[in-house]
């Protein structure tokens, strides 16, 4: 309604047009319809105004689901949420990043204790699931280029995950290389807008 309403494109990929096209054509015709559908594939940059967008596959149970990087007037964002793991391919797509946003989902013993039915927690804690603190700590300590300006712990669970818990583990991850870069660490919650960043 909002992209009809303002004639504004939406853009997806092909596979997953067709699973969205899929869930709303039978009880929704009139909302399933895009007047501006922008169709991309992972792998393949495109253009938006000035910006170049560069698509990558990740791993998620979803139809064709992909992270993404924007370059702007020489910076460059890493977006990468709704992931189970960050294989060598994403890792290579978020070298070089000026900020970056990722996916810091659940601490896993909070997962493991959790109120959550034993099916969904495997599913959070598989390799198609989401990213948990941990693993984004690993990531941190071992593959991280620590160039980035600014740092933001995005999809935090609000039933599996603290913000306290999710940022306590990125610091220790990056230990004494966040005095050496003029980054800030900031947590992206699910009830406000993240104030305004400037690179």
């Amino acid at each position: 309604m909002l992209a009809r309403k303002r004639k504004a494109p939406v853009y997806m990929t092909a596979a997953t047009h067709a699973a969205w096209w899929k869930q709303y054509r039978s009880s929704r015709e009139d909302a399933a319809r895009l007047e501006r559908l922008e169709c991309f594939a992972s792998g393949r940059s495109f253009q938006i105004g000035d910006i170049a967008v560069t698509p990558f596959t990740i791993p998620h149970d979803a139809a064709d689901p992909v992270g993404f990087t924007f370059r702007v007037e020489g910076a460059k964002l890493g977006f990468v949420t709704d992931l189970g793991y960050l294989p060598a391919s994403i890792r290579q797509h978020l070298k070089g990043c000026d900020g970056l946003v990722v996916e810091s989902n659940h601490d896993l013993e909070m997962l493991r204790s959790g109120p959550y039915p034993w099916s969904v927690k495997q599913r959070v804690m598989s390799r198609v699931g989401h990213l948990s603190n941990e693993a984004l700590a690993e990531f941190f300590a071992s593959d991280y280029d620590g160039g980035a300006a600014f740092l933001v712990l995005a999809h935090l669970s609000e039933q599996n995950n603290h913000p306290e818990i999710a940022r306590g583990a990125a610091e220790q991850a990056l230990g004494a290389r966040r005095s050496l870069w003029e980054n800030r660490l900031l947590l992206a919650g699910q009830d406000q807008a993240l104030e305004s960043i400037w690179l």
